[in-house]
């Protein structure tokens, strides 16, 4: 089977991770603040948090940025559930805007609209998460003209998109949000085999989601209620979590950064090739907005199924069946049962429904060979004559 996406492990990260197995530190050492250095630097950021998830990311950025009961978050439908659950575990309110049908991400005009229908309603959001599908990053100096028009604070979700480049600027240098995250599960772009990332260039909020990524304590004396009581001393000041990364995650982090741009380019060249090959087939090809560079973590078809006489489900299971790991990236989060129960329903978002009923992930990865590419795109033809 040819999976969608798969991690590349080389002999530099094997070593990278067992010098740390024969160090002292496992946790808490050196090889966490390397990784948030390099990556910083890397992206342009003046902050950068290494966590044991995407997902803990998302909820410290939250939480640093107020959100709290009775208050609204929105997102993208199309996501994995984490970019709208984050709102949930602050006891806030979650809603969503519907996509562009050309770039999949959350569309700025239907954003406009709704932020007009909320204001007259007044349930403005404090917080939208802009999730940028696939790697592509959203039409962010549209999204935070809005932001500063509605008074909304932006989290960039861009687990698809390290590496990536908006306006010629990597993704994660902040300028048109609060805060970014990346994730480094195995089938993104670098791993840690599993760990997120929040950065930002706001002091407080920086200072804010370090104090929430480790059960809300300080050694800092300037941060305590009274003088220390000595050299042991620590205070617990809020209700953090322990979201810490491991050295053993960031030293494959620290290794797999010196290698980040080499796997977006080839991504980038895989893309390429299936945009010429599938040309002239049955299906949408990802369209790329001109201020983007994608970070190419997916690479979703749509199918034309007015020129197709096989369904959707019999196209995903006639390349499942032959080798070839499709996926689906994702089911709108609106149709989960639990988001039901929240009163959402079918025709809510009707783009983002349409996007689920024609879209299939083609495998691409860094080593993913020409030969097998070449077996993608021959199964694929055979299954849409």
């Amino acid at each position: 089977m040819i999976p969608y996406g798969r991690q590349e492990i080389d002999q530099t990260d094997i070593d990278s991770v067992l010098s740390v197995l024969q160090s002292d530190f496992l946790t808490q050492g050196p090889q966490v603040p390397l990784f948030e250095k390099n990556l910083a630097e890397h992206v342009g950021a003046r902050h950068a948090l290494a966590v044991n998830s995407a997902t803990s990311a998302l909820h410290i950025a939250c939480l640093a940025l107020g959100l709290g009961e009775g208050d609204w978050l929105w997102t993208s439908p199309v996501t994995f559930v984490a970019s709208a659950n984050c709102g949930l575990y602050c006891g806030a309110r979650v809603d969503f805007v519907d996509i562009d049908p050309r770039t999949y991400n959350l569309c700025p005009k239907a954003l406009e609209a709704k932020l007009l229908e909320a204001e007259r309603q007044g349930r403005l959001p404090k917080v939208l998460v802009a999730v940028h599908l696939c790697g592509q990053p959203c039409e962010m100096q549209a999204i935070h003209a809005l932001g500063k028009r509605f008074g909304f604070r932006i989290i960039e979700d861009a687990s698809h998109a390290v590496g990536g480049k908006y306006q010629g600027e990597f993704i994660g240098s902040g300028r048109y949000s609060d805060i970014t995250v990346f994730s480094f599960h195995p089938v993104k772009i670098i791993t840690t085999a599993e760990g997120g990332m929040a950065l930002t260039n706001d002091d407080t909020l920086a200072e804010k989601m370090a104090l929430l990524r480790s059960h809300g304590i300080t050694r800092d004396p300037a941060s305590m209620t009274h003088a220390a009581d000595g050299p042991w001393y620590y205070q617990q000041i809020a209700l953090g979590f322990n979201y810490r990364m491991t050295e053993l995650q960031a030293a494959l982090g620290v290794s797999q950064v010196e290698r980040l741009d080499h796997y977006v380019a080839e991504r980038h060249r895989l893309a390429a090739r299936y945009d010429a090959a599938l040309a002239e087939l049955p299906v949408v090809t990802p369209w790329q907005h001109p201020d983007s560079y994608s970070g190419r973590h997916l690479y979703v078809i749509r199918l034309e199924l007015e020129r197709i006489s096989a369904s959707h489900r019999d196209v995903f299971e006639a390349l499942r069946s032959r080798g070839i790991g499709v996926n689906l990236h994702y089911i709108p989060v609106h149709t989960q049962p639990y988001y039901r129960a929240l009163g959402f329903s079918d025709g809510d978002f009707p783009q983002a429904e349409r996007y689920y009923a024609e879209a299939i992930s083609l495998p691409l990865f860094p080593n993913l060979s020409e030969s097998q590419q070449d077996e993608v795109i021959r199964v694929l033809s055979e299954v849409l004559v």
